[in-house]
């Protein structure tokens, strides 16, 4: 096995979870008519993805399966449909028997790319269906959007869209209705308790999501930054670094950093979030099909080396556990929580030629130690398990997340009190695992 540190200079499409990053090759071992005629037929798009899964699978076995004889049951059917196509595409990668290589239709492609730009376009408000007066309500505006612009608060009930009245509507009607082009316009006829009805008029833009949520908490004698990062898309690395800083300069004095229920995100994300906190050190390693090791470091680029503590469960998944790993075994941070999800392989994602998409495994991960958290997990420093009745709780009082009555921040918070038991944990900033 080669196991040489290359870093990550090859920008290879490289992702955790659902991570997007998107390449369109079109590579047919066919010529002359038998090549157009797969151009024309969802022959084509089978035999992309066939060989996508042949140049990058982890597994050069393809789990002990003929995937050569693969590739020729797959061009010699006849296909009346794209999904007919897509459904014997997906029992094909089946075989694999690895659920993170998968082929994604053109729907599901487009879900996971809005998802992982950390973007949309529309006029960012939350519908439900009130049932009771049958109309379309507000649950939430996004930060920033036309519709928080505009002033449309929760509560507002939408009667009309364009002139449509909205009574007999769903909500995936009314949403279909709204969304549009970005720069484009859609009038809605509003009603607002005490109010008599009146009209607004929105811009559809393209608004940035956001991943992180920080504020400054006084708890006791200390100021505590609090930061919540749902996911790691496109957007929330330059968000932590603001987070990072906003609470610096308030005069955090330390950190706890929740990553609970966060499922993944982009690579290259995830690796500048980790340099924010770590000073020196591993963050991951890679081992590709061929043995090769990959590995990336800090770069001497930490906003802070405040104390930290990252909060943790069983759905903190992917870039998260990377994060979670690398700060643990750098001895940067206390993780506490329950064991995380245990996924330890890495995705590239593809586009293909008809708008679809396959996200195929090309390498397998691990936290600076070495340690494989394959179906395993991180396992924390401070194992805290929540009861079910306290997961309940928090469930149904999202705005209790991150409050004293958080159990686990609870406990992050007392931690972070007691100096000896964070000196025994965590080594001094200038003393941390690397060069």
């Amino acid at each position: 096995m080669n196991q040489t540190a290359k870093g990550f200079g090859k920008s290879k499409a490289i992702v955790y979870s659902g991570a997007i990053a998107a390449t369109a090759a079109l590579s047919l071992l066919v010529g002359g008519p038998v090549k157009a005629e797969l151009e024309q037929s969802p022959k084509a798009v089978l035999d992309e993805a066939w060989q996508i899964v042949n140049r990058e699978y982890v597994d050069s076995t393809f789990n002990h399966i003929d995937w050569q004889a693969t590739r020729q049951e797959l061009l010699s059917k006849e296909y009346a449909s794209a999904e007919q196509a897509y459904a014997t595409l997906r029992e094909a990668l089946e075989e694999l028997n690895d659920p993170y290589t998968r082929f994604l239709d053109p729907k599901q492609f487009q879900a996971l790319t809005s998802q992982t730009s950390g973007e949309m376009t529309g006029v960012g408000m939350q519908l439900r269906e009130d049932r009771e007066t049958q109309t379309i309500a507000v649950v939430g505006t996004l930060e920033d959007s036309p519709a928080m612009n505009a002033g449309l608060k929760p509560g507002d009930r939408i009667v009309a869209i364009n002139g449509a009245p909205t009574e007999t509507m769903s909500v995936s009607d009314a949403a279909e209705l709204i969304r549009g082009e970005i720069g484009t316009r859609v009038s809605l006829r509003v009603t607002r308790l005490g109010l008599e009805e009146f009209d607004v008029t929105l811009t559809r833009a393209l608004i940035e999501l956001k991943a992180v949520h920080n504020r400054l908490q006084q708890e006791g004698d200390r100021q505590v930054g609090y930061i919540r990062l749902q996911e790691f898309s496109s957007h929330a690395g330059e968000q932590m670094e603001k987070a990072i800083n906003e609470l610096e300069k308030q005069g955090a004095d330390a950190f706890v950093l929740d990553l609970r229920g966060n499922p993944g995100g982009l690579l290259r994300v995830s690796i500048d979030i980790a340099r924010m906190w770590m000073e020196k050190g591993a963050i991951v390693s890679t081992v590709d099909r061929h043995g090769d090791r990959e590995e990336v470091r800090a770069t001497r680029s930490a906003l802070t080396d405040k104390p930290l503590v990252v909060l943790v469960n069983d759905d903190s998944a992917s870039a998260s556990e990377i994060l979670a790993g690398a700060l643990k075994d750098n001895h940067r941070a206390v993780v506490m929580g329950d064991k995380t999800f245990g996924k330890a392989l890495v995705q590239s994602v593809h586009s293909l030629s008809d708008g679809s998409g396959l996200a195929v495994t090309i390498a397998h991960y691990y936290t600076p130690n070495g340690t494989d958290i394959s179906k395993k997990g991180v396992t924390p420093d401070v194992m805290v398990s929540l009861t079910e009745d306290e997961k309940r709780k928090i469930a149904t009082q999202p705005e209790a997340i991150g409050t004293l009555s958080d159990p686990l921040y609870a406990r992050a918070i007392d931690l972070l009190r007691n100096d000896p038991l964070m000196r025994s944990l965590l080594l001094d900033p200038g003393m941390q695992a690397g060069n």
